[in-house]
């Protein structure tokens, strides 16, 4: 048996028993980083560290108020908030208590709130702040299985028999530790690699929510493989922005224990630029979005610049693409990242010109990054790879535990979702779906037997809803999702998401595209700009100080992101180009439930919301 089977197979059995393992082995080291206000109230923010140690006594000291409030093992503590140090705190707590955590983005409205609540039966709700705390007491007569909710800032809050603060729960916890020092470690001690840890309910593209159920033996074996991979060490400093109600951001949390590295949490997104350079990290994980918009922002500020700039970041650019391509296909032969000389002068020019800004925008230190979660554009992947910032693509599901493939360290292939992680199986079927099994894979769905048996066979296989194909050496590359694919009126079938990416790689001022063509006889397109770009363009357009709406609706405009499209066509076939476009009057966003939190697109409902400018686009034309 090889080191690495030997490591997933002997995994513990439960996320819960793999964190105690942490803290003893290291309860002096460093485990999180996380922001406080400046004591002045003024100026950045402090940054304070938690020892392995001390974060146990804050988890443990949760876990025991729980136990003290009634939860019993995997009862359900629901917790509705954003990113930050007391999520994880909370949710390790949750688990040390044996209950298992129903997690709910705190974007979510009261509605979808309280249907997740009463479907998870959660006993307590771990709330953010008080407009947490407002939806639940809005609906709270529809949640009678609720009996407290905990409020972690507890500003503007007035506590009751039913509402607690934060530091009151771990107050209470710790008086009843004093009695009891081993109530934790005996809760912890019996949990069983089969009960039920996490209850995540699917932001959906369509209908309600399902609630994944995620037993701890998921999280454990997560933990084994991502350690299994060699991706991350003891000595890496991790930046974790990702939303924690989701399985991608969850799984780095359960990695972390296993390595037992640092990580610096803050989910600000308007923070990540400030924080990069502070906390200087070694590895970070983000969605597509992130690196489209660092991408384009490079690109618009060197176009913005005009001149010699500009030139300099296109020429830049073409070398940085050039340079990816051609050292991963050498190290695929030869096992060494080589270019020829030309090239390699060439490149170390750019690198002093334009790449090495761009690193120090990350922090200087930024080993690698891992982006998941929706398709990243080739050409923008091979951009970063040949600037240094190695992105290396996975692949998984809310079903799957976040992590079912990635890319191998200096093996990684741009383009390719990379190999599965150890102990995972794969497999083709004969319409292209991507079936897999292993310990990754989920329970069910709580509650709907029905859909469950819909993607999970008897055997274990499960069908993840995408196509894709696997190279002879085990590389995958995901093609669309099978729901996704259209047909035009003429029979060509299309992948809307290849052609949406393609274009975030050509325009440097796109926030989000929809492809449209399901039996039309061409396709088109409803584009949104992103804000802060298109507002520096129309400054150097004769545009200042008109309103996004405006700028948008403007002629210069339309015909400046049209030459963008007519640049994406030229590179497609001709059924898949783009005939008509319109820009929509505002970005696409969570809140008009348009996009997913994980930044998804809901190709639904923004196809019924803006379903009169598709119409416009067809109108007098003939549909075969």
């Amino acid at each position: 048996m090889s080191d690495t089977q030997t490591l997933i197979e002997n995994r513990p059995p439960s996320v819960a028993t793999l964190f105690l393992e942490r803290v003893a082995a290291t309860p002096d080291a460093e485990a999180y980083r996380y922001p406080v206000p400046a004591a002045t109230g003024q100026g950045p923010d402090d940054w304070k560290s938690l020892s392995w140690g001390q974060a146990a006594d804050r988890v443990y000291a949760i876990a025991a108020g729980l136990i003290e409030l009634g939860v019993q093992p995997e009862q359900r503590v629901a917790l509705a908030s954003s990113t930050r140090i007391e999520w994880i705190l909370a949710d390790l707590g949750i688990m040390c208590a044996g209950a298992a955590t129903t997690t709910v983005y705190p974007q979510t409205n009261a509605d979808e709130s309280a249907f997740i609540l009463a479907d998870s039966e959660s006993r307590v709700l771990i709330a953010e702040d008080a407009a947490q705390l407002a939806k639940a007491k809005e609906k709270r007569a529809e949640l009678p299985h609720l009996t407290h909710v905990v409020v972690i800032d507890p500003a503007g809050v007035e506590t009751a028999d039913w509402i607690l603060t934060l530091d009151e729960l771990e107050k209470r916890g710790a008086a009843r530790l004093e009695k009891d020092a081993e109530l934790v470690k005996e809760r912890v001690g019996a949990i069983t690699k089969d009960q039920l840890a996490t209850l995540i309910y699917t932001s959906g593209t369509t209908g309600r929510p399902k609630g994944v159920r995620l037993p701890h033996d998921n999280w454990a074996y997560m933990a084994k493989a991502i350690a299994a991979t060699g991706l991350v060490g003891a000595e890496d400093v991790q930046y974790l922005w990702l939303p924690l109600a989701h399985v991608f951001g969850k799984v780095l949390t359960s990695g972390q224990i296993e390595v037992g590295h640092v990580t610096a949490v803050d989910g600000r997104v308007d923070k990540i630029i400030e924080n990069l350079p502070v906390v200087r990290p070694t590895y970070m994980a983000a969605v597509p979005r992130i690196f489209e918009k660092v991408y384009n922002g490079v690109a618009a500020k060197a176009r913005a610049a005009g001149g010699a700039k500009y030139k300099i970041f296109q020429w830049a650019a073409g070398v940085s693409r050039e340079y990816a391509k051609v050292t991963q296909d050498n190290f695929r032969r030869t096992g060494t990242h080589s270019a020829p000389f030309g090239l390699a002068a060439k490149h170390k020019v750019a690198d002093t010109l334009v790449f090495a800004k761009i690193r120090e925008a990350f922090g200087g230190n930024l080993r690698a990054c891992v982006s998941g979660s929706a398709a990243l554009s080739p050409e923008i992947g091979y951009f970063f790879a040949g600037a240094g910032i190695h992105i290396l693509e996975g692949y998984g599901l809310t079903e799957s535990s976040a992590a079912s493939f990635v890319n191998p360290g200096e093996a990684y292939r741009t383009g390719t979702v990379g190999k599965p992680l150890p102990g995972t199986e794969v497999r083709i079927a004969d319409d292209g779906e991507i079936l897999l099994r292993g310990p990754g894979i989920m329970e069910g769905y709580h509650g709907l037997p029905d859909k469950t048996a819909e993607v999970l066979e008897a055997d274990g296989w499960f069908h993840t809803g995408d196509i894709g194909e696997l190279s002879p050496d085990g590389y995958l590359r995901i093609t669309d999702r099978k729901k996704d694919l259209i047909k035009t009126s003429g029979g060509k079938y299309i992948a809307p998401a290849e052609v949406e990416g393609q274009f975030k790689a050509v325009c440097p001022y796109v926030s989000n595209i929809l492809v449209h063509g399901a039996d039309r006889n061409f396709c088109t397109a409803l584009i949104a700009l992103d804000e802060p770009s298109i507002l520096a363009w129309a400054e150097e357009n004769g545009l200042a100080g008109k309103s996004y709406a405006e700028i948008v609706a403007a002629p210069a405009t339309v015909e400046m992101v049209d030459g963008y499209v007519k640049q994406l066509n030229a590179g497609l076939q001709k059924w898949q180009t783009i005939k008509k476009f319109r820009l929509l009057p505002r970005d696409l966003d969570v809140e008009h439930g348009e996009i997913t939190p994980s930044l998804k697109l809901k190709r639904p409902v923004v196809e019924r919301e803006y379903k009169g400018l598709i119409e416009e686009m067809y109108a007098g034309t003939r549909e075969a």
